[in-house]
């Protein structure tokens, strides 16, 4: 069974760009102006930034714990809530302990914490609506285990950028193993004032809307999301064709600088997909607008798959949504290969004003469309401390 084929059946996202599938197709393949991301001075006080926040509400939490209460779990439900048949389905038809849950994240429930801890230090006592445990990584797969009473292996996976997407490999890989029938895959992350600040001081955010691969790009825009697939061996629309992992360990948050770890990446990725660079009809990029990233990444594009497959970045739309990212950003994908027959491509939203130290790229325009259906599409990510994972999804 090593070989099987495992499928993306159903999708469950929300993210700046909307709440549901149909409003984030909406938004995403706008022309007329980019959506999502918008200034928000409430996060961290004294700082207006451009922030990919989900400003709608979210569901509640009440019926749960305390221990398994907060915003990225609120995410989550938002995001299963979605999908929340078909995994009933699942099972019911294969039972509670061939169903597992593997997601990513890398902020769990720091937010509570830090709200918590200001809570504390005024008043020397915790707040009655906080348990220390909201704050563990584990949280995520605890709490969709509780929602959606799947009882298979559950974990979380937290490699910060990259976190999602090593999350949908690995559960491609139980399936091939024959571990389970089918599992809850994706991932979450929310924003919080201790993520931004840490970015500050690295000098890497952007108080306007995010610029990647422009000359006068300086910065990222912070962003909350979940996306969750329910993930089979059972046919659907999108097929998850290939990925690949790499940790080139070259440094703690800058990237290789010639992509030599994105590179032997995508190669994996095109390998297990059994597919050439040719076959590849749009790339989803990491695109995070600092100088460093752009820079390896438009590198590794070019030695990879070459400087004319239709590329952009989508975090001018979401912001960078960390651990989320890597499951966002293949949600962004599924929609862009179902249910869209003018052939539509993600925008990139920039300036225009390309670097001219980096390589060419095909950036794909706003109201651009492919010639015809997407049949092969790949999205990357790539985390401090060199830990990089690109997928590849197939099409009906």
């Amino acid at each position: 069974m090593s070989d099987a084929p495992v499928f993306l059946n159903h999708l469950g996202i929300v993210c700046a760009l909307g709440t549901d599938v149909a409003s984030v197709r909406t938004a995403l393949f706008r022309a007329d102006a980019p959506a999502g991301v918008a200034v928000d001075d409430t996060l961290v006080p004294g700082h207006a930034l451009a922030l990919g926040k989900v400003v709608d509400t979210l569901p509640s939490l009440d019926h749960h714990p305390v221990q398994l209460r907060g915003r990225n779990n609120a995410l989550l439900r938002a995001a299963y809530m979605q999908i929340q048949d078909s995994v009933q389905q699942a099972i019911e038809r294969y039972g509670p302990a061939r169903v597992a849950i593997v997601v990513g994240t890398s902020t769990s429930g720091i937010g509570e914490a830090e709200q918590a801890m200001a809570h504390w230090q005024q008043h020397r006592q915790w707040p009655a609506g906080f348990h220390y445990v909201q704050q563990e990584i584990g949280a995520p797969s605890r709490f969709l285990a509780a929602e959606s009473g799947a009882r298979g292996p559950a974990w979380t996976i937290s490699t910060a950028c990259s976190s999602s997407a090593k999350a949908m490999a690995s559960a491609a890989r139980l399936l091939r193993a024959g571990l389970v029938d089918a599992v809850i895959t994706g991932g979450a992350d929310s924003l919080c004032e201790f993520t931004v600040r840490g970015f500050m001081a690295l000098e890497s955010v952007s108080a306007e809307r995010c610029n990647p691969f422009s000359t006068h790009r300086h910065g990222i825009n912070i962003g909350e999301g979940a996306a969750l697939f329910l993930m089979t061996r059972a046919p659907g629309p999108v097929r998850l064709a290939g990925w690949g992992e790499t940790a080139d360990a070259h440094h703690i948050s800058a990237p290789e600088p010639q992509g030599i770890g994105a590179i032997e990446a995508i190669g994996q990725a095109l390998a297990r997909a059994k597919l050439s660079p040719a076959q590849i009809d749009y790339v989803n990029l990491h695109g995070t607008a600092t100088p460093q990233n752009d820079a390896m990444e438009s590198r590794a594009v070019t030695a990879a798959l070459g400087s004319g497959v239709p590329v952009s970045s989508t975090k001018p739309l979401t912001g960078h949504t960390l651990g989320a990212a890597g499951a966002v950003e293949a949600g962004l994908c599924w929609l862009a290969m179902t249910d869209n027959p003018a052939y539509r491509l993600p925008p990139h939203w920039w300036d225009g004003a390309a670097d001219p130290a980096l390589p060419p790229l095909a950036f794909v325009a706003p109201g651009d469309r492919a010639k015809g259906p997407l049949r092969h599409v790949l999205s990357q990510s790539f985390a401090f401390g060199g830990s990089n994972a690109v997928l590849v999804f197939g099409g009906e």
